[in-house]
């Protein structure tokens, strides 16, 4: 896990982001200073840095990779939905044709052969971009802060090539709404997107939850809202 240029937060980040370390799996300070190569001042301020992302949280005494909580990821999609659909409106209005280009080049570089770690990060890559493209830096930092909390479950949306070229298609469409300066569809197909993916995510976590947790995951459904993205 550990590699020579990295810092603890980075090296774990990553790890629980690709799923290396499962949801639910529990850490301990001390156990990371060896797999970590790291002392345990940087390594607590790792995980500290990670629960405020809310992907660790405090077990007891020790730390956990925070479980996929379904009821959180319903209302993470909403706000994205918000977001997305406010970035989009703006976008159309305030981006200029040579950024919408680009963007289009961005979509369009999904290929057939494309893994899940390319897909993951292209699809997150579009999505940040197009946010940026309102020029409020607020819109573009609440885009960045969903795709994180969302990527541990993103990881099994892009599963298979024909969610990829799915997705790819769909952004795809968008841009060209966004080119055409039609505000109104551009936000219809960003809603129909960002519920297309909710709802395949749910699903296949709801069919898959005891094989999943089976291979280790722990996924739970909390009975309250889970607090704001910071």
């Amino acid at each position: 896990m550990a590699t020579a240029d990295a810092t603890p937060y980075a090296t774990l980040r990553a790890a629980i982001l690709s799923l290396e370390l499962m949801p639910g799996e529990k850490l301990s300070e001390r156990g990371l200073e060896s797999m970590l190569n790291a002392s345990r001042t940087p390594i607590r301020a790792a995980l500290m840095s990670l629960a405020n992302e809310g992907l660790t949280q405090r077990a007891g005494r020790g730390w956990q990779v925070t479980p996929i909580d379904l009821a959180e990821v319903r209302a993470v999609t909403e706000y994205r939905e918000a977001v997305e659909s406010a970035a989009v409106v703006l976008a159309v209005e305030r981006a200029e044709t040579e950024e919408l280009d680009a963007l289009r080049d961005l979509a369009a570089a999904h290929r057939d052969n494309d893994d899940e770690e390319t897909g993951l990060r292209d699809g997150g890559d579009f999505h940040v971009a197009l946010a940026r493209l309102s020029r409020n830096a607020f819109l573009a930092e609440g885009m960045r802060d969903v795709l994180t909390r969302l990527s541990r479950t993103r990881w099994l949306e892009v599963r298979t090539a024909q969610s990829r070229l799915q997705a790819r298609d769909e952004h795809l469409r968008m841009v060209d709404a966004m080119v055409a300066r039609d505000a109104e569809l551009a936000s219809r197909l960003v809603v129909s997107h960002s519920r297309g993916t909710r709802d395949r995510l749910l699903t296949h976590l709801s069919d898959e939850k005891r094989r999943l947790r089976g291979r280790g995951f722990s996924i739970i459904e909390s009975s309250t809202a889970p607090p704001p993205l910071p």
